[in-house]
């Protein structure tokens, strides 16, 4: 059987994340492979990557907070807001620490954020990177994030390593840039970790390395059933005749089933082979339908 499920990867610095997609799959022996959103080349951490038939789950895994590890460097702007890019501003004139932690703990909360110019996030089709490597900006829509906690420890006089748990689509380099902004020396981002994601902490990780000096059968330990992105809804187990219809695309009322969830609930579906699909009940309330299918 091929494998599928989800792995997850402690991406090396100086690695895209689909360079690094790319050299798992190869590990792995699979054809198929895609990760849950991109993460800095310059940064490290935790990138969870779907394999084999999992990769249809990719905009589930997308979901959830991140947690990250950072270090704002003060008194610098570059062109990418962090320190991979070109100088544009540099000044010694430096705020004294109660300033710093004070602009920091400003940013806690709801709020929202122009996503940088050096990204993956597509307009028009085309990566923003793509554009600014090429010296075309353009207007970007400030989008709503949340930080829920933020706090600094000051290294030396410049920079400050951030803890910083947020929603999904933060840029931790903009998140610099405007704390930098806001205390009037400018800002940038001069490392980067992300410690967890999608509910995936660093410690269940390895890197590249790591998995290529494992054993096949190691490696294949290492694998995270796909079912376990759905662990929080309610497991709905069906007899073969109405997996076979549910299997082929077709509904069926839940009172053939014996249940009776709310319009639009996710259930895991499962029968006698275990879990086969992601369902949900239609929005009358009558029927359990298939939304992903896992297991052919």
């Amino acid at each position: 059987m091929a494998l599928s499920g989800v792995v997850i990867l402690n991406k090396q610095e100086g690695m895209t994340s689909q360079t690094a997609v790319r050299r798992l799959a190869r590990i792995f022996g699979v054809e198929k492979a895609g990760h849950t959103g991109t993460l800095d080349p310059m940064a490290t951490g935790v990138l969870p990557v779907l394999i084999g038939r999992a990769v249809k789950a990719s905009e589930y895994l997308t979901e959830g907070n991140k947690h990250y590890l950072a270090t704002l460097r003060l008194g610098l702007t570059t062109d990418t807001e962090d320190t991979t890019g070109t100088i544009l501003t540099e000044t010694d004139e430096l705020p004294d620490e109660p300033a710093v932690q004070t602009a920091i703990a400003s940013f806690v909360g709801a709020g929202t954020q122009i996503p940088p110019m050096y990204s993956a996030l597509k307009v028009g089709g085309q990566k923003l990177v793509d554009l600014a490597r090429r010296g075309v900006t353009v207007e970007r829509t400030p989008r709503p994030i949340e930080i829920f906690s933020l706090s600094a420890e000051k290294r030396n006089a410049r920079d400050y390593a951030l803890d910083v748990v947020c929603t999904k689509g933060t840029y931790i380099r903009t998140l610099c840039a405007d704390i930098g902004k806001k205390l009037g020396c400018g800002g940038v981002m001069a490392s980067l970790a992300r410690l967890e994601a999608a509910g995936f902490p660093l410690a269940g990780a390895a890197t590249l390395d790591e998995y290529a000096a494992m054993s096949q059968e190691e490696r294949e330990r290492r694998v995270i059933p796909v079912e376990t992105l759905f662990s929080s809804y309610r497991e709905l187990v069906v007899g073969a005749f109405f997996s076979r219809l549910l299997r082929a695309g077709q509904a069926v009322l839940q009172k053939k089933l014996g249940c009776a969830y709310p319009a639009g609930t996710r259930v895991r579906l499962a029968d006698e082979s275990g879990f086969f699909a992601l369902g949900e009940i239609s929005e009358d309330g009558e029927r359990v339908k298939t939304v992903k299918l896992f297991a052919l």
